[in-house]
This record gives C-alpha cells, sequence and structure tokens, in this order.
C-alpha cells in the first residue's frame, strides 16, 4: 500500500475491486473486501468522488485482497477520520493475529503506539531508536508531572529518587517535569511519588493535576530529535 494511490478515477470502487481480483492468484471475494473496508455502500460510487479517507481505505482492502503473507504499509491512515481510523487499526491487529507480517510506516504516533510489535524511530534520514516497543518505552523512563506551586521556586522542589527534573510552561502556567529513570522499571514510579506525596504533605503544598505515567513514543520521539540537533550543534 503505497503513500499515493494508483486508483483510476473513472472506475467505481466495485470495478476498482474486481480489477484487482483479475490480477491476484487467490483474492478475497468482493463483498468481503467493501466489508473490510467499510465501503459497501460506495460499491457503484465511482472513485473520483470518494474522499480521501475512503480511497485510503480502498488502497487498504486492495492491499490485503491477495492475502499477503508479508505487506507493506507507507501510512496507511492518512486522510481518514478517527472512526474510520480505529477501524483500520482493527483491520491490521487482525491481520497480525492471522500470521500477517506487515512494516508499516507512520507519522502518527499513537498508531505506531498500539500496533507496533517492534519500532524504528527516524530523524533527518537516520534510525535514532529501534527496539521493541515496550523496551524502548521502559528505556525513556516514566513521568511525573504537576504545576509549579505558587510560592516555591524550581530549586526548592525535592530532589526523587533516579529523577531528573526540569520545568516549562504548559498552557500558560509553569509546569513541573521529573523524568524518572533506573534499572528497576516496575518500581521506580512509586518510589519517586512516595518521596514527593510526603514533601508535599510537610509543606501544605496541593499538587495541581498531578500526572505520573510512562513515557510515550511522543516523548521519546522529541528526545532523540533534540539530542540529534544538539550533537548537531556540538559538532559545529
Amino acid at each position: 500500500m503505497l503513500q499515493h494511490s494508483g486508483l483510476f478515477g473513472e472506475l467505481t470502487v466495485a470495478e476498482t475491486i474486481d480489477l484487482s481480483r483479475d490480477l491476484a492468484a487467490d483474492p478475497l471475494d468482493r463483498d468481503s473486501v467493501l466489508e473490510l473496508t467499510g465501503l459497501t455502500d460506495r460499491a457503484a460510487v465511482a472513485v473520483r468522488q470518494l474522499s480521501g479517507g475512503q480511497k485510503r481505505r480502498l488502497d487498504l482492502g486492495l492491499a490485503v485482497l491477495s492475502q499477503p503473507e508479508v505487506l507493506f504499509l507507507d501510512e496507511p491512515t492518512t486522510g481518514m477520520d478517527p472512526e474510520a481510523r480505529r477501524a483500520a487499526w482493527r483491520t491490521i491487529e487482525e491481520l497480525v493475529a492471522d500470521g500477517v507480517a506487515i512494516l508499516l510506516t507512520t507519522h502518527y504516533l499513537e498508531e505506531a503506539e498500539r500496533l507496533a510489535d517492534r519500532i524504528a524511530i527516524m530523524h533527518t534520514g537516520e534510525i535514532r531508536v529501534a527496539g521493541r516497543i515496550d523496551e524502548v518505552l521502559r528505556g525513556w523512563g516514566d513521568r511525573i508531572g504537576f504545576r509549579m506551586p505558587d510560592r516555591f521556586r524550581f530549586e526548592e522542589l525535592p530532589a526523587l529518587p533516579d529523577a531528573a527534573a526540569s520545568m516549562d510552561v504548559r498552557g500558560g502556567e509553569p509546569w513541573v517535569s521529573y523524568v524518572v529513570t533506573g534499572d528497576d522499571t516496575a518500581g521506580r514510579a512509586h518510589r519517586a511519588a512516595a518521596c514527593l506525596l510526603p514533601w508535599a504533605e510537610r509543606n501544605g503544598v496541593t499538587l495541581e493535576r498531578l500526572e505520573l505515567r510512562s513515557a510515550s513514543l511522543e516523548d521519546v520521539f522529541l528526545s532523540a530529535a533534540s539530542g540529534a540537533a544538539a550533537a548537531g550543534l556540538a559538532g559545529r
């Protein structure tokens, strides 16, 4: 499934599927492809009249029509609305469950985080991070964040075990972030929070909008990209 489709705008959806079926050795039947893509009610519509997201759904249907063992998907959900995107995710998950090996490229980090077993993050044409997704996320630490208390300075915040603190602005308000690392990936966030909450209680502080979470792919990508940029400046 290429990033840009080669569909014939004059053909209907049904005719497009039939043409691809004629070129495949053991294709799915037309109704199965229409159901898989959610385009049953658009079967008699010319391809040129489909929305961008509907064309991507048709592209996906044509890609799986031949029941491949290996499937290459280049940004398969671009242009889809959220409902269609999640339907495409379910289709991809079902294909993987049936034993299909899939190589997928995407700019949607949520998509990669949901679908991938292994990932490779590229920046300026080079792979910066690669590995099993669970290992990659654990390797980039857990996150603790909250709104900066009004009567405290950054220097007065507590030091948490295996954690590095920083401050930025979120929604126009000062925001504190701790990145918690360490080999004990199962317990490190708990230990850090166990130090932070008693500090807040002793000082009569409510940690507003407190959050505790594992790293996301967005965190990993931004860290890898900023690290690459810093290395480039140092090289100059």
